[in-house]
């Protein structure tokens, strides 16, 4: 049970905007006086969302003088806020009907060839089938590899996690390896994991075996010292066989998808760099590299579809008056390529083209061999 009373210089805000500003305010003097690991409360308030404390609101874990208030009811002086909020354990559920194509193992990281239609993580709407649940099948230990909130201000686990060093760095290079796993209450939902793949992009994604690779992965995808390469099959023809699409890209005000930060966009805009190059071109349709230089939510699908040329398969991001293609249930993307280096050893991976493509690539050119496709 937390209680906060109301002050003057507190009365006139929204509750639920305050006590975002409250926990995130606790938590820093908490750190200040080197209390964080002994105070765990003030830990776990500051890692809610404001979407949990809304929850909490309606549901009446936080109430005002003892009364359910709404999210939006304006605070007054005098007035007590009691929270009363207790956060279930949870833990990562195996699941061993999930197979998983293995590229590569040793004792420091897991390379997996990741098929589309599941997600990398668990998050609050899918809890069993994702890629974590199939690793730590085999991995148990995975389980443990995330930076856990209750190091939080003691700056281990934490160097791109907190405050205006996580903001810089995000702003640099984008959220590869950033906010990905951040320290956050819900980080042990994403035990390994250095960066992402969307839900239906299939290809290589390295996994973190112990805590000391977590943090060296976690640097190098922030320093961008990791080589990606992406292929994508998209509508039309590039206008130039190569170049560097240079746009930053926001939440769209409707916050179903991300944009080109013109316009109405939600919050504020991220730089975003993605490279690209023709490598094959069919009656309709262009193979394209793309080698994202930042790491912005869907920034290769954005970018391709600025462009002018979408990618097949993209419901979310094509243009209104192109026919959905027969057969293709997914984006025709494929994280194709992984390089880097890591402890001193330097680290190659590819990832076939998975059975989805080479069908659509068969279908539009019976005659193809796909020789050369997977290098």
């Amino acid at each position: 049970m937390k209680k906060i009373k109301v002050t003057d210089e507190n009365s006139g805000n929204r509750i639920d905007k305050f006590l975002m500003s409250s926990f995130a305010s606790s938590a820093a003097k908490a750190m200040a006086d080197k209390k964080a690991t002994a105070d765990k409360e003030e830990v776990f308030f500051h890692a809610l969302t404001r979407g949990e404390i809304i929850k909490s609101i309606k549901a009446g874990d936080i109430l005002v003088d003892g009364k359910i208030m709404k999210p939006s009811y304006i605070l007054k002086e005098g007035e007590e806020i009691r929270i009363d909020i207790k956060k279930e354990k949870e833990e990562i559920i195996p699941n061993k009907d999930i197979k998983l194509e293995i590229i590569h193992e040793d004792k420091n990281i897991i390379v997996v060839n990741k098929t589309a239609g599941i997600s990398v993580h668990p998050n609050d709407v899918e809890k069993e089938n994702t890629l974590v649940n199939a690793l730590v099948v085999k991995w148990p230990e995975i389980k443990d590899v995330y930076p856990h909130t209750n190091e939080y201000g003691k700056g281990k686990f934490t160097k791109y996690a907190s405050g205006k060093n996580k903001d810089e760095i995000s702003e640099k290079h984008g959220n590869i390896g950033v906010g990905v796993n951040d320290g956050s209450e819900e980080s042990w939902m994403r035990p390994g994991i250095v960066h992402r793949l969307d839900k239906d992009t299939s290809g290589a994604i390295v996994v973190a075996k112990n805590m000391k690779a977590f943090e060296e992965l976690k640097r190098m995808f922030a320093d961008r010292k990791v080589e990606k390469n992406y292929v994508a099959i998209v509508h039309g023809h590039l206008e130039k066989n190569s170049g560097v699409v240079d746009q930053p890209i926001a939440r769209s005000a409707s916050f179903k998808k991300q944009k080109i930060a013109r316009g109405k966009i939600k919050g504020t805009s991220r730089a975003a760099v993605t490279e690209y190059k023709l490598l094959e071109r069919y009656d309709d349709f262009d193979m394209v590299e793309a080698l994202p230089k930042t790491g912005r939510m869907h920034q290769i699908r954005v970018h391709l579809s600025f462009l002018g040329n979408p990618i097949v398969g993209d419901e979310k991001y094509r243009r209104k008056n192109l026919m959905r293609q027969i057969g293709v249930k997914r984006q025709l993307l494929h994280a194709q390529k992984l390089e880097f280096e890591l402890f001193g050893k330097k680290y190659s991976f590819q990832a076939p083209l998975p059975e989805d493509f080479e069908s659509f690539l068969l279908s539009i050119d019976p005659a193809l061999t796909l020789k050369g496709k997977e290098k």
